[in-house]
C-alpha cells in the first residue's frame, strides 16, 4: 500500500520539502534502515525538468548529507545523452558533479533474469512473442545501498501507460537488449492502446520483473504528479510515497484525473511547443506526437516548435536510423524489421520510427532550431521557418487551449506536451474508468 500521499490543488516547494523529510524518517522505520550510510538517488534526466524533480533530488541530497550519508546520483537516461556538468549544476543545483553518474546503456548494465516470452505473449494477446532481457545499470544493483530511492513524474506516457514507478530501472536505468524488446514490444502492440491506461502489457511485464527479479533492492517511490493552476503554471497536485504498486496506481489515477484533455471532436489543427532547455532531438521533442495523436482530426495538422532541436537521435546510430527510413507507419517498419539488419540491433531505434509517425492520418510540421528543411522533409515531416512560427505563434502571447489567430485561424496550443494527454473522448474508450 501507500505509505503516504498529500493532494491539493497547489502544493508548494516547502510542502514538499517537508514530505521529502518525511520519506527518509518513514523509510528508516518502515524498512529497518540502522543508519543512512549509502544512498542511492535516482531522478529523471532534463527532459522532466520542468516537474522539478531536480530540486527535489537536491532537497534529498542535503537532507542525507548533513545526516553523514554517503549519497550518489543517477540520472535514470535510458540511452538519452548524458548530462554536461553545467545541466547537472543546472538541474540539480549543489550537488557536486562527482557524485552524478551518468548511466552507460551499453556497456555499464548486470543482466538480472529475463521476462519469458510466454508471459510477454500473454500480456499482449499474442501479437508479441519474445522474450525481454532484464539488463539494469550495475552501479544500482551491484553495491550496497541502505536505500534507493526513486524520484519522479507520473504522467501518460506512450510506452507503459504513464510515467515513473519501475520504469526508472527498466527504461531509465535499463541495457541495450531491455530498451529494444520492451519498446518494439510496445510498437507492435500500438502506442494508442498504451497511452492513458494505467496497466499496460510492457508494464504488466515490468511489474513482473520488479517482483522476480529486483525484490531485494531497499527502495521507495517519490513520485509527484502535476497540472495547470488558473494562470496556466504547471504545480504540484500530488505526491505519492510507497514501495509497492499501489503508490504507482494512485498516482496514475490522480495524472489520469488530471492530466488527460477531453474533446468531444477531433482538432484540425494543435500548435505545440517544445521547451528549448529539455529537447534537442525529435527523440524525445516527438512526445509533442505521442501526447496529441489522438485528439488531431484525419488531414489536421500538428505544428511542434522546437527551437533547440538539432538532431533526430539521442545516439549516433539512432540518429542515422531515422536519417535512413524515416518516420514510417507501423505496418512498414514491421515488415522492414523482419529483414533489416540495422533495424534489428536498435529494436528501440526502430520503435521510434512508428511512434513517431502519423500513419498518414494528419500532417506532422517542425519548426526546428537546428535541422534544415532537406533534413526534416527526408524523414516524412513538414518544415516550417522557426522565427516566422514564433512570430506568428508566439509563446508568449498564445494561451493553452483554443487560440484564435487574427486571421482567422482557430488552433489549439498546448505549452508543455510531456505534461498530459490530448485525445477524443471516442478514442480513450473506457480507460477513464478502468
Amino acid at each position: 500500500m501507500t505509505w503516504f500521499s498529500h493532494t491539493d490543488d497547489v502544493i508548494d516547494r516547502p510542502t514538499i520539502e517537508e514530505l521529502v523529510q518525511r520519506t527518509l524518517t518513514d523509510a528508516q522505520e518502515r524498512l529497518n534502515i540502522e543508519a543512512y550510510e549509502r544512498v542511492l538517488l535516482l531522478p529523471p534526466d532534463i527532459t522532466r525538468a520542468h516537474a522539478g524533480v531536480g530540486w527535489i533530488t537536491e532537497h534529498f541530497y542535503k537532507l542525507l548529507d548533513a545526516q553523514g550519508a554517503e549519497v550518489h546520483v543517477i540520472p535514470t537516461l535510458g540511452q538519452h545523452v548524458p548530462h554536461t556538468p553545467e545541466v547537472n549544476q543546472w538541474m540539480f543545483g549543489s550537488i557536486p558533479e562527482e557524485r552524478i553518474h551518468a548511466h552507460d546503456w551499453k556497456n555499464g548494465v548486470t543482466h538480472l533474469g529475463t521476462i519469458p516470452a510466454e508471459f510477454v505473449a500473454e500480456q499482449t494477446g499474442g501479437v508479441v512473442d519474445w522474450e525481454i532481457p532484464v539488463d539494469i545499470n550495475t552501479m544500482t544493483v551491484t553495491e550496497q545501498w541502505d536505500l534507493i530511492i526513486n524520484i519522479g513524474h507520473v504522467v501518460p506516457h506512450e510506452v507503459l501507460g504513464y510515467a515513473n514507478h519501475n520504469k526508472n530501472y527498466l527504461i531509465g536505468l535499463g541495457g541495450k537488449r531491455t530498451l529494444g524488446a520492451s519498446h518494439m514490444a510496445s510498437a507492435v502492440y500500438g502506442i494508442e492502446n498504451n497511452l492513458g491506461n494505467l496497466l499496460t502489457p510492457v508494464r504488466r511485464c515490468f511489474n513482473w520483473a520488479e517482483d522476480e527479479l529486483l525484490g531485494d533492492l531497499t527502495d521507495v517511490y517519490f513520485q509527484v504528479v502535476m497540472d495547470y493552476d488558473d494562470n496556466q503554471q504547471l504545480v504540484h497536485t500530488g505526491v505519492f510515497v510507497g514501495d509497492d504498486l499501489d503508490t504507482y496506481l494512485d498516482a496514475a489515477k490522480l495524472s489520469r484525473e488530471q492530466n488527460i484533455t477531453v474533446f468531444d471532436e477531433p482538432v484540425d489543427k494543435v500548435v505545440a511547443v517544445m521547451q528549448a532547455d529539455e529537447f534537442h532531438a525529435t527523440w524525445v521533442a516527438n512526445k509533442a506526437v505521442y501526447r496529441t495523436r489522438m485528439a488531431i482530426a484525419d488531414g489536421g495538422e500538428l505544428l511542434i516548435i522546437a527551437p533547440g532541436v538539432v538532431r533526430f537521435g539521442e545516439q549516433p546510430e539512432v540518429d542515422d536510423l531515422i536519417r535512413k527510413y524515416g518516420y514510417l507507419s507501423q505496418a512498414e517498419v514491421i515488415k522492414l524489421y523482419e529483414t533489416e539488419p540495422d533495424m534489428q540491433d536498435i529494436p528501440h531505434g526502430t520503435a521510434h520510427l512508428v511512434h513517431g509517425s502519423a500513419e498518414g492520418r494528419f500532417t506532422i510540421t517542425y519548426a526546428p532550431g537546428g535541422l534544415s528543411k532537406e533534413e526534416v522533409e527526408s524523414v516524412g515531416y513538414q518544415w516550417a521557418d522557426l522565427d516566422q512560427t514564433l512570430q506568428r505563434y508566439d509563446p508568449a502571447v498564445m494561451t493553452d487551449g483554443w487560440n484564435t489567430m487574427p486571421d482567422g485561424e482557430r488552433v489549439f496550443y498546448i505549452s508543455t506536451p510531456s505534461a498530459g494527454l490530448w485525445a477524443t473522448r471516442e478514442k480513450l474508450g473506457d480507460r477513464q474508468n478502468a
